[in-house]
């Protein structure tokens, strides 16, 4: 059962996050009836998910069968150890994260310029320096490639999202893991503290 304290309900926020993220895995059927997982690029605009692949293949076929889909994307933050709360029992340990889970709908995209919008937000989100011509699809060495690529459109169903940052524990437990952070000073420590003192309901600045 999905703990509600660590439910997220912001709509901006969700968007913010996917929009933040690149990466994520598809959920689809698979002819045998087993679900499959997909690892793959994503950009999240204009309220939909798009992704991008060949015509052919296990993916393309399992969407045209089934065009209902899952798409999970998650962000792991700071591994918190159990001597940062217990100096003997292990159970303490874990880790805090960001995830949201899409169910949608999959269905290829038709339109060159949606296709073209879509790409052009890709390109936006992994090359954001530049160093490409617009993606148009006027242009001809555009067009051939946008006719030939597929790209597949998720419009959500249903967006769900939990953010774990020890929103249930005590004060004595947030101040320890804050102070081992802080000590410890990993990549993403200092990002850590801030989203728990965000959301943490008793700690927030």
């Amino acid at each position: 059962m999905r703990r509600k304290e660590f439910e997220v309900m912001d709509p901006q926020e969700l968007e913010a996050f996917l929009r933040e993220m690149s990466f994520g895995f598809l959920g689809t059927t698979g002819e045998d009836g087993w679900p499959r997982l997909t690892p793959l690029n994503f950009v999240y605009t204009g309220e939909c998910l798009y992704f991008h692949g060949s015509k052919i293949g296990e993916k393309m076929t399992q969407l045209k069968a089934h065009p209902k889909v899952t798409f999970a994307v998650a962000k792991e933050y700071s591994i918190i150890p159990s001597y940062f709360t217990d100096p003997k029992l292990a159970c303490p340990a874990t880790a805090f994260f960001k995830s949201v889970l899409i169910k949608g709908y999959a269905e290829p995209v038709t339109e060159l310029e949606e296709k073209a919008a879509a790409l052009a937000a890709f390109m936006q989100k992994l090359q954001p320096e530049g160093g490409y011509a617009p993606i148009d699809p006027a242009d001809a060495e555009y067009a051939g490639q946008l006719k030939a690529t597929v790209v597949v459109r998720i419009t959500p169903h249903e967006i769900s999202a939990k953010y774990k940052f020890g929103q249930n524990m005590k004060s004595s437990a947030f101040e320890r893991i804050t102070s081992g952070l802080q000590e410890r000073q990993g990549e993403l420590d200092e990002e850590t503290i801030a989203l728990m003192k965000a959301y943490c309901p008793h700690h927030r600045e």
